[in-house]
């Protein structure tokens, strides 16, 4: 499809209320929990962690294949913690020790440690990182129901706000972008101040029903009191987020882990672009007249010469 490339199939409406989805999808589909951080999502879920302990977890499921392989020491240098800290973590999810859980880690996700990237310069050490995360992700989606979802509640949503700051603000412009040519009102939220808070409640006034935000590190404390604002405005909170452990977990009503990249100066974020565009095509199929809208975008496009192939 010229639009946007993508295609575009009829959708159902929302018929479910809010949860929220980890590193692997309600009900667990089989294709995420057979995946490493998968199965790390699971072990997690269900515990109340402490913010060191859930900077733990983020750190254990972004290096899933590695855990079962770290000393101790070396799990509390990856998560920049003390080492008693990882002793404590082990406990709360109900083993003696750290021991105990590395031990149980080896004995239900037995693999061989990641391949050796010694030989990799540093520039060929971030493509490959950002090859795993988007593996990770593909494993996350063998479960597609949270995306889908996520895809009705915005299609519904009129109008739909795009929440997206400092380093997310270009996230939520793409995605805005492609929204407005299939979605009937798309605003897009990415400067923040006291404005943004009177153009949720603006939206809110005009009908919309969810919000869409894109959170990356370093996570501004202001996208966190946004979202509680939203959600206290009666916004359902759909998030895509680095992690199922970010701190916009705790404000979002159904949060998509995509894991970003951080081996170069500035984190590089393919996982949650393409998650993006994903969450585009789960929306286009909740949005009956978006061949139409698609379509009729193509045609004014040729009559106004706007592209030039």
């Amino acid at each position: 499809m010229s639009a946007n490339d993508a295609s575009v199939t009829g959708g159902t409406s929302d018929a479910g209320g809010t949860s929220v989805a980890g590193d692997r999808g309600a009900g667990g589909g089989t294709g995420v929990t057979d995946a490493p951080a998968g199965r790390l999502q699971a072990l997690f879920e269900g515990h109340r962690l402490t913010p060191t302990q859930r900077r733990i977890a983020h750190s254990m499921v972004r290096r899933a294949a590695d855990v079962p392989f770290l000393s101790s020491v070396e799990l509390a240098e990856l998560a920049g913690v003390s080492q008693p800290s990882v002793t404590r973590f082990a406990v709360a999810l109900g083993f003696d020790g750290y021991p105990a859980l590395r031990k149980h880690l080896r004995e239900v996700a037995p693999a061989e440690p990641a391949a050796d990237t010694g030989s990799y310069n540093e520039y060929q050490q971030a493509v490959e990182a950002e090859i795993e995360n988007l593996r990770h992700l593909a494993a996350a989606l063998a479960d597609p129901r949270p995306v889908e979802r996520a895809g009705r509640l915005l299609a519904a949503s009129r109008p739909l706000p795009v929440l997206g700051l400092r380093a997310a603000a270009s996230q939520a412009y793409g995605f805005a972008y492609f929204a407005t040519k299939v979605h009937p009102d798309v605003r897009l939220l990415h400067e923040g101040g006291t404005m943004v808070i009177d153009r949720i409640d603006a939206a809110v006034r005009a009908g919309a029903s969810a919000l869409l935000c894109f959170a990356l590190p370093r996570h501004p404390r202001e996208v966190v009191d946004t979202l509680a604002h939203a959600k206290e405005a009666g916004l359902t909170v759909v998030t895509v987020a680095d992690s199922a452990f970010a701190p916009v977990a705790k404000v979002s009503d159904l949060l998509l882990p995509a894991a970003v990249g951080t081996g170069l100066a500035f984190d590089t974020v393919c996982a949650p672009m393409l998650l993006g565009r994903v969450l585009l095509e789960a929306m286009c199929d909740g949005l009956p007249d978006a061949q139409a809208r698609l379509e009729e975008f193509d045609a004014r496009a040729a009559a106004r010469g706007l592209f030039v192939e």
